[in-house]
C-alpha cells in the first residue's frame, strides 16, 4: 500500500508530480531562509539544496511526461474514484 501516491489502495493519494512539486516548494522555502547566512556551513547546505532542486525539477518533468503518456494511451486515471490501474497489476 502506498502512503502518499494515488493507487487502488489509496484513492485519496496524490500524483507523483504533485508530491514532488510540494517537496520542491518546501526546499525553496528553506533556501530563502538561509540566503543571507554567509557561513561556510550554510553555503554548503545551500549548494546541496540547489542540486536537490535541480534533481527534483528533472523528476517532476519525468513524472509529468509519464502522466501525459498514460493519459494519451489510456485516458484519464480513475484511481482516485476507485477505478482500476491503467497499467500494471492491481
Amino acid at each position: 500500500m502506498t502512503r502518499f501516491l494515488v493507487s487502488d489502495d489509496n484513492p485519496g493519494g496524490r500524483k507523483l508530480e504533485e508530491v514532488l512539486l510540494a517537496l520542491r516548494a518546501e526546499v525553496i522555502n528553506r533556501c530563502t531562509k538561509i540566503t543571507g547566512d554567509l557561513r561556510p556551513e550554510s553555503q554548503h547546505v545551500m549548494n546541496n539544496n540547489m542540486q536537490v532542486l535541480h534533481h527534483l525539477t528533472e523528476a517532476i518533468k519525468l513524472s509529468q511526461d509519464s502522466t501525459v503518456t498514460l493519459d494519451r494511451a489510456f485516458g484519464p486515471s480513475e484511481a482516485a474514484t476507485g477505478g482500476p490501474p491503467r497499467i500494471g497489476v492491481a
